[in-house]
């Protein structure tokens, strides 16, 4: 095991240290230039968008819906342990990274979920199904690529991820009630069979009314703490700007100045939105919308409130605290830190605020993973009964995850997931020019009113769409 440990540590230190971070960045900054800044010069249309998207024709899932569960499976504890680390390790420099990759991100995610609708399937009960897997097959003509990235995803998301975040869950519960993880386990089993065996619609019902209130809930605190520190505020940004460039003496000294913060920050970014990792487009091809960049400028916006807003949350909540040392020294890291600073600022109170933020952080990445592996699965062709043996798998990963750490099974699933990245990665940039001929058909459709798409007799697209929905 020690020497399986090792090569998988290094595995990881070289896809996401020195291949897969560089990709990321580098494709999104392709796709922004390719997109016309797509996330920039139509910024306030996301917004736009995203207030019309709560209707849905048919009993399908609608646009609201299929963001809430991709935003429930991005905004996990590393919202909050790992933006923590990045400010321990990076220094207060990591935020503007963070920032920079999150906006480069935005076009990326438009490109991935507009891909995903375009090559989405229906489904007999009224919805779809749809990602990577669907538009690597049915785009790129290769089964057995989509076969590679489905498996990948199910083991990650489906499996080892939801492990890790059941991890979480019992051990926050343990050091703040005594819970034992025994106990945890089998409450979160019961928690979730149902919605498991509910299928992506119970997931989409569930998320659609957790994740805004868990996201507004933390973002009114960190609200609050700004507002007790405003005189402070000011300082901070600037602290943030000077550290990023490597001008402030004391944060270059202690981490090393740009370079540090911006790998910090940049691994931060990327880890967090998911952007270009192929994980949200699972999602975004569920939505039933007239267009499919509809769903493309949603999951930017995704991205946008993922890690410009939650993250930066946490980030202003330790920034502003008597507990964290711009110069190096601080001694905690990770979710203890913003736990210990909430409750320095709230007492008791904050202290428990946080454990019930974290459970749901932490849960909601649970049901929104779940969702994108029972995509994958249909993709492999399981039916009903394969399904629910799927089922009764994760959700005994769930269990085992909360009783007991498995850090093996945790790397392995960190090299599973640089590769999906990796293979998700070239399946957009061969098929980019369709998602961005889309992006032009909406624009053109503007202003005879509410954009439709529609596939055949299209002289703005590359060629003909081999699609049963469009």
């Amino acid at each position: 095991m020690e020497s399986l440990d090792a090569v998988l540590g290094t595995l990881n230190t070289i896809i996401w240290g020195y291949l897969l971070i560089y990709v990321l960045i580098g494709a999104g900054i392709y796709f922004t230039v390719k997109t016309r800044f797509v996330q920039i010069r139509r910024f306030p249309h996301l917004f736009g968008v995203m207030a019309g998207s709560r209707s849905c024709e048919g009993g399908g899932i609608s646009p609201f819906q299929a963001f809430c569960v991709s935003m429930a499976s991005r905004v996990g504890t590393g919202n909050i342990a790992g933006v923590a680390i990045a400010l321990t390790l990076g220094g207060p420099g990591a935020v503007f990274w963070m920032w920079c990759v999150a906006l480069v991100g935005m076009a990326t995610a438009f490109i991935e979920a507009t891909l995903a609708q375009l090559y989405k399937v229906p489904q007999e009960d009224g919805t779809f199904r749809g990602g990577p897997a669907y538009y690597i097959q049915r785009g790129l003509g290769s089964r057995g690529w989509g076969i590679v990235f489905a498996v990948l995803l199910i083991f990650t998301f489906g499996l080892a991820f939801n492990a890790v975040q059941a991890n979480t869950i019992a051990d926050v519960l343990g050091e703040s009630f005594g819970l034992p993880t025994w106990v945890t386990g089998v409450a979160l089993a019961l928690v979730c069979a149902p919605i498991f065996f509910g299928g992506i619609r119970s997931v989409a019902r569930v998320a659609e009314w957790m994740m805004p209130i868990m996201a507004l809930a933390y973002i009114m605190l960190a609200f609050a703490i700004l507002v007790i520190h405003a005189d402070r505020v000011p300082d901070m940004f600037m602290l943030i700007v000077r550290s990023a460039f490597g001008l402030d003496q004391a944060a270059a000294g202690a981490f090393g100045g740009l370079t540090v913060a911006l790998m910090n920050g940049a691994k931060r970014g990327l880890f967090s939105n998911e952007a270009g990792m192929g994980s949200a487009p699972n999602m975004a091809a569920t939505a039933t919308t007239p267009h499919p960049a509809t769903q493309g400028f949603i999951q930017a916006l995704g991205v946008f409130v993922d890690t410009i807003v939650i993250c930066s949350a946490t980030a202003f909540i330790i920034l502003l605290s008597n507990q964290y040392d711009p110069t190096g020294a601080t001694e905690m890291a990770g979710a203890s830190l913003t736990q210990s600073v909430i409750g320095e600022e709230f007492g008791t109170v904050g202290g428990l605020f946080m454990t019930f933020v974290i459970f749901l952080f932490a849960f909601s990445s649970i049901i929104g993973n779940y969702a994108y592996a029972d995509g994958n699965m249909t993709f492999l062709g399981a039916r009903a009964n394969v399904l629910n043996i799927f089922r009764v798998v994760a959700i005994l990963a769930v269990v085992g995850g909360s009783i007991g750490e498995l850090p093996t099974i945790w790397a392995l699933a960190d090299v599973a997931m640089g590769l999906m990245a990796l293979v998700n990665l070239g399946a957009i940039l061969l098929l980019s020019k369709w998602a961005i001929a889309t992006l032009e058909d909406y624009e053109a459709a503007e202003n005879r009113g509410v954009p439709q798409f529609a596939a055949r007799g299209n002289a703005l697209m590359p060629g003909a769409l081999k699609s049963e929905v469009w």
